[in-house]
């Protein structure tokens, strides 16, 4: 019985990745819970962390105690994914596996419980638009349609020069500059590596980052619009103009 539930769901799985690109990305995700070998995604390609990172992996172990070494998953699954272009396969998640002495699939439960965690390859430049309410009210399911359209991609693909990809984040903390959306940088390796946020942005705006993003320029992150300073009011503000009072503690000696 559960023989056959298993080959079933096994089937459900190999057809997803067969289907129609209209139909892909509604099971993308499910797919990917589970791992299947490919030519360039496969426990048996050797992978280890480059000399100039086995450096930060001994730094990153000793913010931890000895006995304690797995508290070091995230940090190190972060690391692996930087150096490998922004994604991880699996065996980069051995690899960590081994340094934290735990099995694989302690691992595996982490790398597939975090959206921050890329188990298909992605773009050197690998865009995620917020789509929480906030902005989602502001706008946030317009801008992500400028960037696949301008891209020519569907969510969750990489564009044909390996470049871009667009994908979907939930809340990160910049609902008061909403919409907004993040660039994680892999185009330079771990060396390189950053992660900026581009916020109040436009439809138009998106497309404009992107096009500097491709010539190689560094766009100004932060708020997009000129009339704000980072996350204050358009304008300046309006209230809370002087400097603020302390708050009221009791005379302890007068207790």
């Amino acid at each position: 019985m559960l023989g056959r539930l298993a080959a079933k769901r096994l089937l459900e799985i190999r057809q997803a990745f067969r289907q129609p690109p209209t139909q892909v990305s509604r099971s993308f995700s499910t797919a990917l819970n589970y791992h299947l070998d490919s030519p360039d995604n496969k426990p048996d390609l050797p992978w280890e962390f480059s000399e100039a990172n086995k450096s930060k992996v001994k730094e990153i172990l000793s913010y931890y105690p000895s006995n304690y070494k797995q508290s070091a998953v995230i940090p190190l699954l972060d690391l692996a994914q930087q150096q490998h272009g922004g994604w991880l396969p699996v065996s980069a998640m051995n690899a960590v596996a081994k340094v934290i002495d735990v099995a694989p699939i302690r691992v595996y439960e982490v790398a597939t419980f975090y959206s921050m965690f890329n188990r298909a390859k992605v773009g050197k430049y690998h865009l995620l638009v917020c789509g929480t309410t906030p902005c989602m009210i502001r706008g946030s399911r317009d801008i992500e349609s400028a960037l696949l359209d301008h891209l020519g991609v569907k969510r969750g693909e990489v564009t044909k020069d390996g470049l871009f990809s667009v994908g979907e984040m939930e809340c990160m903390g910049c609902c008061v500059n909403a919409p907004m959306i993040t660039v994680a940088d892999y185009s330079n390796g771990s060396e390189g590596y950053t992660y900026n946020y581009f916020e109040d942005v436009t439809p138009e705006k998106v497309v404009e980052i992107v096009e500097k993003l491709r010539k190689g320029e560094k766009p100004p992150h932060g708020t997009q619009n000129s009339k704000r300073i980072k996350c204050g009011p358009e304008g300046g503000n309006t209230t809370l103009l002087g400097e603020p009072k302390p708050p009221q503690f009791r005379d302890l000696d007068a207790c």
